[in-house]
């Protein structure tokens, strides 16, 4: 019995001892990993570059970039290490090569490099890294990406080209590719963005957005450092990490970049070969495409594909380039951001906007008059396809919008309305209405979308009246949302719900105060 006890005894410290060498370690491993914003690596990269030719055999490798340049330039060395150089001394991208020529030469370029400079490196005493295979093909991460997407907005546009206006000029990034003599050039008015034609993996003869991006920008930002200039970044942390995007350097009233564009244009079905009855069975939409370049930081919010006209891609019927997508519905789509719809229902989602339109059905029956605001009657004739022609109908029809986002005159709406439908236990509920209204109607005012879609009397209304006609008298809650409730239609809360769930959803939306408890809205009796 004695000797069961000792061995219990035994075996209980060894669990502590166990436990405590395990505690030591993860605290160890999150000191460590504290150091590494605690796990989390803008410069993670993932070395799976094995993939262009089939199935992985192994774990893809953790490589953290920012590391080894820090332990290169301790030595003293620089990029070149592990970069080679185009003849004009410009480094590429890849480890070690120009080009993935085939699975056994790849993977021998990175074996063969990367362990013999660890082993050297571990020969010298110094820290270094891994060199067996299950070290570096790691079933389980030990970092997460903190990784940041990196794009050059107006503002980084801008800065750019102020820094390098007196000895570069937007051919240094702006290019074409001519197929017949197999050369890149520059076209004058007609600059895109460089995702235009760099997609998200490497394809034919062009590189990969990701690859083209390092290849331009970080050698740029090398070339300025190394004639001690200021340039940008030349780690992934610079340009990638969220905190240095923060300290990026704010530019405000950026000017408009000029590269021939309307100022106004008139949407039309842009296909010239059908019908006058089938392009004009909608009025043309006039778009203020100035004032929407001021709204957005790039080009490619509506432009994603290129910098054309929608119908390119969408015609009314739909094609291919553009995934089969007609016009209408590239317009109306009101889940995506390149649509006019979908844009305007994410501006809806901005808190002074969202404590009405959350209750407002997107379900609810269209009438024309909702359509007549973007497709806006016109008396001229607009299906000539004359540019210049449209351009001043589209100005002329824009003048002509109703900004003003009126509403009733205060001494037309009730100052206080007495909620008591449903006093019993509390006292009836007094809602500030005109206080209310007035502050919605000031918010209106201030917003060029909104003013011109709450123009007319009585739409503000609707946020809370949500299913009732614009109209100075609305239907009351009651007249829908029946007390308790209708157990015939279980989607339509009854009138203590609907409620409740007005004013306290409206106050969530809008990051109001919720009153404390009952009595912060009813008074006990």
């Amino acid at each position: 019995m004695n000797k069961l006890k000792s061995l219990f005894r035994w075996a209980a410290f060894f669990s502590i001892a166990v436990l405590l060498f395990a505690y030591g370690a993860v605290a160890e491993n999150a000191s460590s990993n504290q150091n590494d914003d605690s796990g989390r690596r803008a410069d993670l990269i993932l070395i799976d570059t094995m993939k262009v030719f089939g199935e992985l055999e192994r774990p893809p490798v953790e490589f953290l970039h920012d590391r080894h340049t820090d332990a290169l330039q301790k030595q003293e060395k620089d990029c070149s290490v592990c970069h080679e150089k185009t003849d004009k001394g410009q480094l590429i991208p890849k480890f070690k090569r120009r080009m993935d020529e085939d699975r056994k030469t790849t993977e021998d370029i990175y074996h063969e490099n990367c362990i013999d400079c660890h082993k050297e490196m571990t020969g010298k005493v110094e820290k270094s890294g891994p060199v067996a295979c299950g070290e570096c093909h790691k079933e389980e991460p030990s970092f997460l990406s903190s990784r940041q997407p990196m794009g050059l907005d107006k503002y980084l546009h801008y800065r750019h080209v102020k820094a390098y206006d007196k000895e570069k000029k937007c051919e240094t990034c702006h290019h074409e590719y001519n197929k017949a003599t197999k050369q890149l050039l520059y076209v004058k008015d007609k600059e895109g963005s460089c995702r235009y034609c760099h997609k998200q993996v490497t394809e034919e003869n062009r590189m990969s957005m990701a690859l083209a991006s390092h290849a331009a920008c970080v050698n740029c930002h090398l070339d300025k450092a190394s004639r001690k200039q200021d340039g940008g970044p030349v780690k992934c942390q610079g340009c990638h990490d969220l905190k240095s995007q923060k300290m990026f350097r704010e530019v405000f009233d950026v000017p408009r970049m000029d590269r021939k564009q309307p100022d106004t244009v008139l949407i039309k079905a842009g296909d010239e070969t059908l019908d006058a009855t089938v392009q004009s069975r909608m009025n043309f939409v006039p778009f203020d495409h100035k004032a929407h370049e001021g709204y957005n930081d790039t080009c490619r919010v509506c432009h994603h594909a290129d910098i054309s006209t929608c119908s390119k891609c969408h015609p009314l019927s739909g094609a291919k380039e553009g995934d089969g997508i007609s016009l209408e519905l590239a317009m109306h789509k009101d889940d995506a951001m390149q649509s006019c719809e979908g844009c305007h229902n994410a501006a809806k989602e901005n808190k002074e906007c969202s404590g009405c339109h959350s209750f407002i059905s997107e379900n609810r029956d269209v009438d024309t008059d909702s359509c007549l605001k973007c497709h806006m009657a016109q008396k001229e004739n607009t299906t000539e396809n004359t540019k210049d022609k449209d351009d001043a109908i589209s100005a002329m029809l824009l003048a002509s919008r109703n900004l003003s986002g009126e509403n009733y005159t205060l001494s037309d709406i009730p100052e206080k309305v007495v909620i008591k439908k449903l006093s019993k236990k509390y006292e009836p509920a007094e809602f500030p209405h005109r206080q209310i209204v007035k502050k919605l109607v000031e918010d209106i005012k201030t917003n060029k979308i909104a003013a011109y879609f709450h123009a007319e009397k009585g739409t503000v209304c609707q946020g809370c009246h949500h299913n009732g006609p614009a109209t100075l008298t609305p239907t009351r809650c009651a007249n829908c949302h029946n007390e308790p409730f209708n157990e015939n239609d279980m989607h339509k809360p009854g009138l203590l719900g609907a409620y409740h769930r007005q004013c306290m959803e409206c106050h969530d939306n809008i990051g109001l105060e919720k009153p404390a408890g009952c009595t912060g809205c009813h008074k006990e009796k």
